[in-house]
This record gives structure tokens, sequence and C-alpha cells, in this order.
């Protein structure tokens, strides 16, 4: 038995990557090395035998030990058990509970959002490059580019990218200290560390660990602080060949407000564009959102959202997310005439947004990771409390909104309610870096440059 397995091996891990959508990333960086070993009674044993593996076999068996049982099932027309084995592990087999858990500590410490993965990457004629350009790096980090520098307009996967280079070179090296961090937590750190004179721990954060990946780098600009301190972290860890990998809104070159010894240095590794994807690379990445969040949604509707939404990835996804929310508050299945209806007042992505309440409450909660619920809501804690005071100073900044009509929009708030809030703001930012800089952000967020 054991030699007709190995003879139709090839056959059987094919099969699975297709009727599995395992990614071409997946497969050759593991699937391809699993052999079967032996067989006894209905139980195969894979052996996995790839070099320097530090993954555990139940990694293995929990991703992968149902596919293949189904698939074996079909191709061999008999049922098997399967198990998962790494030869010679000898020492190396430390990794159980404590490596599980140093990479879940790993995740954690290094902020990486767990679905921002090469697997749920969809590439397109719009960012092939910028996507093999990002594995490769996470092949070799510190080797084949560095810094890599990825450019792009919003919402078109840049920080997908990061995260996912961070998640392959975990996978690899669990051991490796990384830190993500967006330029604004960069600098209000910074800000921070100086104003409680720990700007020696700053320092020793972010300059002894093996990879930064910082996001939005363009917002540094006529920062001249944070520009300095980031100049000195890059230049540690580029001299100690640490991965650095930066994201921005627009090349090097074009950067208005850095300083040129930074533009230097970006532009002396690998600099890589994404662009707005094409309609065949909006309809993969709606089926691929639609099938990790379970969204039972026919192509017709799926062909209007990726006809019509075509700048951004983000509002391809949001466009999805609003149809899918719509037809569980009207209790009916998705169709066609329910995604006309659900999109009707986003459906012109093109058209430049007007300023609203409803989008400045939209953009400040998915800044500070709530939900505008949240922001419209009675609770009072600070995490709430805060940027709910953050966008009646917005609203009443950036729109021709009443009073009362902000406070509407806001969960139908008093009018003194909105003064306060306002007010406290309008006095916080007179004294706290850290708050000009994350409303300076928003603005741009919400009505950016053209």
């Amino acid at each position: 038995m054991l030699s007709l397995i190995k003879e139709k091996w090839n056959d059987i891990l094919e099969q699975m990557k297709i009727e599995n959508d395992i990614s071409e990333v997946a497969f050759t960086t593991w699937v391809k090395y699993f052999r079967p070993y032996k067989v006894e009674g209905n139980m195969i044993t894979i052996s996995i035998e790839k070099e320097n593996l530090v993954l555990d076999p139940s990694w293995f068996s929990k991703k992968y030990r149902m596919p293949l049982i189904i698939t074996i099932a079909e191709v061999l027309e008999t049922e098997f058990d399967v198990q998962f084995i790494i030869p010679d592990l000898s020492e190396k087999n430390r990794i159980s509970e404590d490596a599980e858990k140093t990479d879940s500590e790993s995740l954690i410490n290094a902020h990486l959002n767990p679905r921002y993965t090469f697997e749920t990457f969809v590439v397109g004629k719009n960012n092939d490059i910028a996507h093999a350009t990002a594995l490769a790096v996470a092949e070799d980090p510190g080797i084949y580019g560095n810094p890599l520098f990825i450019y792009g307009g919003a919402g078109l996967g840049k920080t997908h990218l990061l995260h996912s280079i961070a998640h392959y070179v975990l996978g690899k090296h669990p051991d490796y200290r990384i830190i993500y961090v967006t330029s604004e937590e960069f600098t209000n750190e910074l800000v921070h560390s100086i104003q409680h004179k720990q700007i020696e721990n700053f320092k020793n954060k972010y300059r002894n660990i093996d990879m930064l990946l910082i996001d939005d780098i363009q917002f540094i600009v006529n920062k001249e602080s944070t520009q300095e301190e980031f100049f000195h972290t890059f230049t540690t860890l580029y001299e100690s060949k640490k991965q650095i990998v930066i994201s921005s809104d627009k090349p090097p070159k074009d950067i208005n407000g850095l300083e040129d010894r930074l533009i230097t240095r970006f532009k002396a590794g690998l600099t890589v564009d994404v662009q707005p994807p094409n309609y065949e690379t909006r309809m993969a990445i709606l089926k691929k959102r639609a099938e990790l969040d379970n969204i039972m949604v026919d192509d017709e509707s799926l062909n209007y959202i990726a006809t019509n939404i075509k700048s951004s990835i983000r509002e391809l996804e949001g466009a999805l997310k609003q149809i899918y929310n719509f037809s569980r508050l009207r209790k009916k299945t998705i169709n066609f005439d329910l995604t006309k209806e659900a999109l009707e007042n986003i459906i012109s992505p093109e058209e430049k947004r007007p300023v609203t309440c409803e989008l400045i409450i939209d953009t400040v909660a998915e800044h500070y990771n709530i939900s505008p619920d949240d922001i419209k809501s009675t609770k009072r804690n600070k995490e709430i409390a805060y940027p709910r005071q953050i966008c009646m100073y917005l609203c009443r900044k950036m729109t021709a909104d009443s009073l009362q009509a902000v406070g509407n929009s806001l969960g139908k708030k008093d009018h003194t309610t909105i003064i306060h809030g306002e007010k406290k703001i309008s006095d916080d930012l007179k004294h706290d870096e850290n708050l000009k800089n994350t409303i300076d952000i928003l603005i741009k967020k919400i009505n950016p440059p053209t």
C-alpha cells in the first residue's frame, strides 16, 4: 500500500491544493515537503522533510490533516487517517506548548493582524511585483532588499503586505523580534518618552530588534524630532543588517517635507508600488473576502461592486460588509436588488466624498479600533469617551452642521455635551503634541489632499 501511495502522492498533493484553495506560497513553503513515510493499518504517517523546520507537527495537523484525509480517500478510494512527524528533531522537539506560546506572544508583541498573511493576499497585475518582492524579502530578511519601500494609494494592500512579511518570518523564525508600527504610533511614543525622560527606553525598544515595519511614513513629514530619531534608528538597524520595511502613499522622491538623508536611504533598497486593482482582481478580492467571512453572495452582486468601486480594496471590502449587514438587518438573502439598495449612498467612490458627521464618526472609529455604535453610545470609559469628543471637535470644525445636528449624529447628545467635548479637545490641543499629531492624521484621512 505504501508504494501505491507514493506513486499517487504528487496527484494527491496537487488535488488537495486545488480543492482547498491552498496558495502557491503555502504549497511551496510547506506542502511540497510532505512525504508518505509508513502505513500501519488505516494510519498514514507523513514525514515533513524540510530543513530547519521550526513548527510543531501539531500545527500541520490542525491545518492540513482533514484536507489530506479527504483527498486521499478521493484518489485512492480508501479511507485513511494521517499523522505528521518531523524527522531528526532530537533536541528541537521542545516546540510544543512553549513554542505555541512564544509564537502567540510574538504576534501580539509585533501588533500583527492574524488575517493579513500572504495566503489571504489576492495577487493581480496591480500588485504582483510588490507581492513577489515582499515574499522574497520575507524569505531572506536583511539580505535581498533592505530597506523595502512599498508605496501606493490608500486601501490598496500595503499594510496587508507588511503584516504578511512579518507573519511569514515568524513562521520560520519564531524567536525573531519584530515590531510593526504606524508612523503616528512611532511619533507618539517618541513624544511620550521625551516628556517622561525615557528616551533610552525608546531607543532600546526600536534599535534592538530583528525587523522593523513602519506604516505610512509620510506622516512624519515636517516633524523634525521624529525624523531625527527615525534616521538614527534606521541607521542602527541597517548597519546591523536588520530588515526594514516601509510604506507610504508616495515614492521617496515625492514625499515633500522629508529630509534628504532619509530619502537617500529609502532609495538605497528596493522600491515597489501597488496600483488600484483591475476588474478581475477586484472580483477575486471580493470572492476571497466572502469566502473568509462566510458570506453567501451571488456573482451579479459582486460584479456590481467590482464594476463601480475601482480605487480601493478597503472600499471594496467595506461595500461587501455593508451589504452583508444590510441583509441581516432586513433578514433577506443577498441579491442584486438588495445590493443596489444597500450601496446607494456609497457606490460613487470616484467622486470626492462630502465631509459629513457620519464620515467623521466612521473614520475616528476605524482609527481607534472601535465601532461607530460605540461612539454614538452612552459609554463613559475613556477608550470610548475621548474619541467621541474628538468627533465632536472635528464635526464642528469640518462641517457646517449645527450643534443640534452634530448631537443627533452622535446618538442624540445634548448641545451642551457637544460644546463641552469641542472645548475639551481644543484645550488639550494647546499642550498635547500626541493629540495634535492624531488630529492632523484624522483630518487627512477624512479629507485627503488632492
